[in-house]
């Protein structure tokens, strides 16, 4: 019958894959016109097809109607597909509907620590997808939904089997710690500053060491010309009764004195050490 579960199929949990989905929403599929048309005699290979024409996801809407992405889930759970499809499902990235489905076939019959490991990487997926509710259609992220997979117990309307929590699985080394794309961002950035910090010292220790020889040689150098200048030239002074200034040599001192009458004669020299 159509209704029935491929032959060979492997208990999920302990039942028949079919009854992960509740009796009512179950048999609401069975009678709906898209299950009837659209998912009869569907492969693992043709169901492809069905799922990219899908526009939205959803669980069920109006009076109870159940959308074409939950007929699509229950044929999975029928044909039970194997893990290598589900996989090349996932891969998918052009068709993001696809990888809805193929993402919550999984949370729905996986062990818990193939759930974290398969899921996860999906957290990265930042795309936009449409949701069908009982309040019409909204738009959710394909990351919010994978979220909603892993931690929230009722996704589109059914009940999730029950997922053992993460730091479980990891204390009892099922699994290993969680790659943070937040986390190694953080790390990146303080390493990054780090660097920034270093070169910086290691700038400011360069340009350190070569500033304090050159500096105090500037000083010296300038220091003895400043007084070569101030041998040369002179100091000028004020004075009550006009303006002198003093010029200074080697060997003598050489005094001109200016008054607001004309000077008369020759400047005077002194030798030093004459009074």
């Amino acid at each position: 019958m159509a209704n029935t579960t491929v032959r060979g199929a492997t208990a999920i949990h302990g039942q028949n894959p079919q009854y992960l989905v509740e009796s009512v929403i179950r048999n609401r599929i069975y009678e709906s016109v898209f299950w009837k048309e659209h998912c009869f005699a569907l492969t693992a290979e043709t169901i492809i097809d069905k799922t990219i024409e899908l526009k939205s996801i959803g669980g069920v809407y109006g009076n109870q109607k159940p959308t074409e992405f939950l007929c699509l889930l229950l044929k999975l759970l029928q044909i039970q597909p194997e893990k290598e499809i589900l996989l090349e499902y996932l891969q998918a990235d052009e068709f993001k509907y696809l990888r809805a489905l193929a993402a919550f076939y999984i949370r729905m019959t996986f062990r818990p620590a193939d759930v974290y490991e398969v899921l996860e990487p999906l957290l990265k997926d930042y795309r936009k997808i449409r949701y069908r509710g009982m309040g019409g259609y909204s738009i959710v992220h394909m990351d919010e939904f994978i979220d909603q997979l892993l931690n929230e117990e009722r996704v589109c309307d059914l009940i999730l089997p029950r997922l053992t929590k993460r730091d479980v699985l990891e204390e009892l080394d099922e699994i290993g710690p969680r790659k943070s794309r937040l986390l190694d961002a953080m790390e990146g950035k303080s390493e990054h500053g780090s660097e920034k910090s270093r070169s910086r010292s290691r700038s400011s220790d360069r340009s350190g060491g070569s500033r304090s020889p050159s500096g105090t040689q500037n000083r010296s150098a300038s220091g003895s010309p400043g007084r070569g200048r101030s041998l040369s030239r002179g100091s000028k002074s004020p004075s009550p009764t006009g303006s002198r200034f003093i010029l200074v040599y080697p060997w003598f001192v050489r005094v001109h004195v200016k008054k607001d009458v004309p000077f008369m004669g020759s400047p005077r020299t002194f030798k030093v050490g004459q009074t």
